[in-house]
């Protein structure tokens, strides 16, 4: 009996000291009268009876993933981040090495980002400690209308028939983002950037495990030009260790390099991806000259919000995952995070349930401030993230997790998540304090399947709703001529009190990004995690679809308890993961890559 009494405190006490800390409304604590409570405490009991933590939590990242420097690059791909570290030790800026790095990863991970796609940049100055974002998100043409994925009988298209061919192509961001960036903060010359990556165009790049898979995932998707490319000549995926060359982009690369982003917008390259969208044999529509001549990048204003003692910043709308993840965090600040620990299942019941929320909203409101009025500052207002907070409950999960009705609210839209194991995020710093934070995309594994002068042609598109409508009113992120789609990318830089900067996270896969990210914010600074250890801690995903796990991870132990706590449709799943991640260490900086991924970082100056 002495035995029993002591294993039920021992279980009990993380949620006793929770109920006490979450100042539950009266509703709450009218639903756990005693008989009801002691009910509850039983069935809890039983799953987290299940789980037996381990000594350490985190799984320990390779050496190779983390490196320590004065100047550091971080990628997902160990070629794309070699070209970033020359440009460090050439004397360039983070901004070199950061264009170095995604343009290399054009040719090094062409399934998930390149200069067919976009990015988002979230950087911050050395010199003047500001934090400044750029959108470089791709655009939808002149000919995008609301109703460029219905069906003849009105009714939208799915995912799958959407994504091939010419209707998924936006105009491409991210060589105007790199030239942004240049103008601003290089310290090379501009086609000094580019010569990594035309060698490894020129001479070939051996065909990794990934890259191997995720074209058997696609064959189906290539058009035939990009199968020339990408697969053998019986139309089979190229094998690993295959040295593949990538000739027709480096003549392409090569004259962005002599010619600048004018060698992209206008000229040959240009009608060469016009050519592409307008003739593609699936889903072909007008894109013109016009179209790539007339593409901008747009400043945004950062948001910035405090979370504990730290600061973080992150990206604005059209990306919805800055958003989010601050939502994510900030609802989770009356909780003794830290207290609680990792191997806690409560913990994670909690991220889960603050996920649920931050997700629902994400798919309300998420859109293109430049078309929609996005009521930005009712979703991050203290008010409104702790009225959201307070529908969390440490003993039970939320029946449902609505959207809320945040300040400024104009309209409501329901638009789909998706976790798409695409997308790329790199990092780079300097030695004077100059740090750069990229996540870039062609959106799904290989966009669109186009291939135009070399290069794959992303498929952001379909990242709008493919209806127009939703219960009844035009959806807020329906295509529009210009309009830039939702999105779930989310770099984020956090910084000390006193501005200075601590760490940037950022991380690829859909609207996993949001968990991901926020996760390993809440490893590093809530359970004082270093950063290759916040990356190797699993992840999970909870939205209106259910709560699923990162498979073969110690949340698999937690299964138990999620489902004694309410949660629906608690499954393992193999979640699309892959981060990175830089932190300040005195003078020097700490890059990380995700252990799951190919990724590494790399140092210039000890």
């Amino acid at each position: 009996m002495l035995f029993y009494r002591c294993l039920m405190r021992l279980v009990l006490a993380p949620f006793v000291a929770l109920l006490l800390l979450a100042a539950a409304s009266p509703a709450a604590v009218a639903q756990t009268a005693p008989a009801a409570a002691r009910a509850r405490e039983i069935e809890i009991q039983a799953g987290i009876a299940t789980y037996q933590p381990d000594a350490t939590f985190a799984r320990q990242a390779p050496a190779t993933t983390v490196a320590v420097g004065r100047g550091v690059v971080t990628s997902a791909d160990p070629r794309a981040t070699e070209a970033g570290r020359q440009m460090l030790a050439r004397g360039g800026s983070a901004a070199d090495a950061a264009i170095a790095t995604m343009i290399a990863l054009t040719v090094a991970e062409p399934q998930s980002s390149g200069i067919g796609g976009g990015a988002f940049l979230v950087f911050r100055e050395g010199r003047t400690g500001r934090i400044i974002t750029i959108d470089g998100r791709e655009t939808a043409p002149a000919s995008a209308t609301p109703g460029r994925f219905l069906k003849p009988d009105g009714e939208p298209m799915d995912f799958r028939s959407a994504v091939p061919g010419g209707k998924s192509v936006g105009v491409p961001g991210l060589v105007a983002l790199a030239a942004e960036m240049h103008r601003r903060w290089g310290r090379l010359p501009w086609a000094t950037l580019f010569e990594p990556a035309i060698r490894l165009a020129r001479d070939g790049i051996v065909v990794t495990e990934r890259l191997h898979r995720f074209t058997g995932f696609r064959t189906d998707l290539l058009a035939p030009e990009a199968a020339a490319v990408f697969l053998d000549p019986e139309g089979r995926p190229w094998p690993v260790g295959h040295l593949l060359r990538q000739p027709e982009l480096a003549e392409t690369l090569a004259r962005i390099a002599r010619e600048g982003p004018r060698g992209f917008y206008s000229g040959p390259v240009a009608e060469a991806i016009a050519r592409a969208v307008s003739q593609a044999r699936q889903n072909p529509v007008p894109m013109t000259l016009a179209d790539l001549a007339s593409y901008r990048v747009t400043e945004r204003e950062p948001l910035c919000r405090p979370y504990r003692r730290w600061q973080l910043c992150t990206m604005g709308p059209p990306s919805a995952g800055g958003i989010a993840v601050l939502q994510v965090l900030i609802q989770l600040e009356r909780f003794d995070m830290a207290g609680l620990g990792p191997d806690n299942p409560l913990s994670w019941h909690l991220l889960a349930e603050s996920l649920r929320l931050a997700l629902a909203d994400r798919e309300a409101f998420g859109a293109d401030p430049d078309f929609v009025p996005v009521p930005v500052e009712g979703l991050l207002s203290p008010a409104y993230l702790e009225a959201r907070s307070r529908l969390i409950r440490p003993d039970r999960a939320m029946a449902e997790a609505p959207a809320g009705t945040p300040a400024g609210l104009q309209a409501s839209n329901t638009g789909p998540l998706a976790d798409v194991p695409a997308t790329s995020h790199l990092a780079a710093a300097d030695a004077r304090g100059n740090l750069a934070n990229v996540t870039s995309t062609i959106e799904a594994p290989f966009g669109s399947g186009l291939l135009a002068a070399g290069m794959l042609l992303n498929n952001e598109l379909t990242d709008f709703d493919l209806s127009p409508v939703r219960g009844g009113r035009p959806a807020p992120n329906r295509v529009e001529a210009g309009k830039r789609p939702r999105s779930s990318m989310a770099p984020t830089i956090v910084l000390d009190p006193r501005g200075r900067p601590v760490a940037a996270f950022g991380a690829a896969g859909g609207v996993t990004i949001i968990a991901q990210v926020a996760k390993t914010i809440l490893a590093h600074l809530d359970w004082n995690m270093p950063i290759e250890e916040a990356l190797a801690a699993p992840t999970l995903v909870a939205d209106r679809r259910g709560l699923r796990y990162e498979e073969g991870t110690r949340l698999a132990g937690m299964a138990a308890t999620f489902k004694a706590l309410g949660h629906a449709n608690v499954t393992a799943a193999n979640l699309p993961i892959k981060g990175q991640a830089i932190a300040r260490e005195r003078a020097r900086w700490r890059a990380a890559a995700d252990p799951r991924s190919e990724g590494s970082s790399a140092a210039f100056g000890r």
